[in-house]
């Protein structure tokens, strides 16, 4: 039996809030919340509350800010000595690496956060942590390691019950079986998301899903109108809920039918769209997802071979250096697509990063120098949903 979604980053004083609530809403809750809980002197609270601020600043894009609040909630729980919250912190600040695209730092904070939610009891911590080392490693393209994870996870989450866990782990996996040609199972799971979603209230939880069904439709059926229908429904929910992230990803699937359906300047300009929203929120995966479409859309506009080669070069190379594998594989293949020749551009790049573990305990192979419990973590040096 599948419960009504709930936001379990919302904690303290802010477990009132909804899952559909507009992040600019959490942001001034979050931060009302968060100065009582300064006056009161409850380091607790002022980490729960804390938890609230950094995911409102990651969803709305505001990296800085977020970076910031999550480290001072960390802080705030460490200095209250509750494990459960410092778990937390460490999950949001893991899941703002991954989205500026440190891979290797998302892995180290998700892992500890796995770690701390374990000894601390928090189930829900540990299994959102866990949550986020098997969507990095897929985000990675590594899909052999997480794989099984995903489909653990999907198994706990219909077993307790949790709507919004179930509706995340059916997307992840369909979102492999997309991407490994199962396009037929894809759409079911994608579809399915969206129907749990739907029952349960989750509407970024379904709006995630349409785009995955606009994306199969499109990609397998041709379906032009539907998918853009679709992706319109869900951009709906992406503006009212102020989802930064997600609207620039709709943006770019829209981008993407457009050019499936050979329409190459509307593509061109939606690309650019999306870029620039990647760009406002240093997000490099999306940046360079757009890009590559760009490219794409330029070439068959008319664009110099010369350039195009040289683009894609430049691209290969970032995404490289992210350890971006599925995505480095795709711009493999445009050169083939755009009949262009791959020059030489610089090989060097992140070595994808090993995980380890038992099943259901996915954690990084290596370990940080010190625990966070030490200081402030350093911001990562390169510039990411989910």
């Amino acid at each position: 039996m599948q419960t009504k979604a709930l936001a379990p980053e919302y904690q303290g004083a802010l477990t009132k809030l909804s899952v559909n609530a507009s992040l600019t809403d959490v942001l001034s809750e979050g931060v009302r919340q968060l100065r009582q809980a300064e006056l009161s002197g409850s380091t607790e609270e002022v980490a729960r509350a804390g938890l609230a601020v950094a995911e409102a600043h990651r969803r709305l894009g505001q990296v800085e800010e977020a970076d910031r609040a999550w480290k001072a909630s960390y802080r705030a729980a460490r200095s209250a000595g509750a494990t459960g919250a410092m778990a937390w912190a460490l999950w949001s600040g893991g899941t703002l690496a991954r989205q500026r695209g440190a891979l290797r730092l998302a892995f180290r904070l998700l892992g500890l956060a796995a770690e701390l939610g374990r000894r601390g009891g928090d189930v829900v911590a540990r299994g959102y942590s866990l949550a986020g080392l098997a969507e990095t490693g897929r985000i990675q393209g590594d899909y052999g390691t997480v794989a099984t994870l995903h489909e653990q996870l999907l198994a706990e989450a219909r077993a307790r019950g949790e709507a919004r866990h179930t509706v995340w782990a059916l997307e992840g996996i369909a979102q492999i079986h997309r991407n490994t040609g199962q396009l037929d199972s894809a759409l079911e799971m994608f579809e399915e998301a969206a129907v749990l979603a739907g029952d349960a209230d989750d509407r970024r939880g379904r709006a995630w899903a349409l785009r995955g069904i606009a994306d199969i439709v499109s990609l397998r059926d041709g379906a032009t109108e539907r998918a853009l229908g679709l992706l319109s429904e869900a951009e709906v929910t992406c503006r009212e809920m102020k989802l930064s992230s997600a609207l620039a990803y709709n943006h770019k699937m829209r981008a993407n039918v457009l050019f499936r359906a050979g329409r190459y300047e509307e593509a061109r300009a939606v690309y650019e769209q999306a870029l620039a929203e990647f760009r406002a929120m240093t997000e490099p995966r999306g940046e360079a997802l757009a890009a590559l479409g760009l490219v794409k859309a330029r070439a068959r506009l008319g664009r110099d071979r010369a350039a195009t080669a040289a683009e894609l070069d430049e691209l290969r190379g970032r995404l490289s250096r992210i350890g971006l594998l599925n995505a480095r594989e795709m711009v493999e293949k445009a050169y083939t697509q755009l009949g262009v020749e791959r020059g030489r551009a610089s090989e060097r790049g992140e070595e994808p990063v090993a995980l380890t573990g038992p099943a259901g305990d996915l954690a990084p192979t290596h370990r940080p120098a010190a625990s966070p419990g030490t200081g402030p973590v350093a911001p990562h040096e390169e510039a990411r949903a989910r």
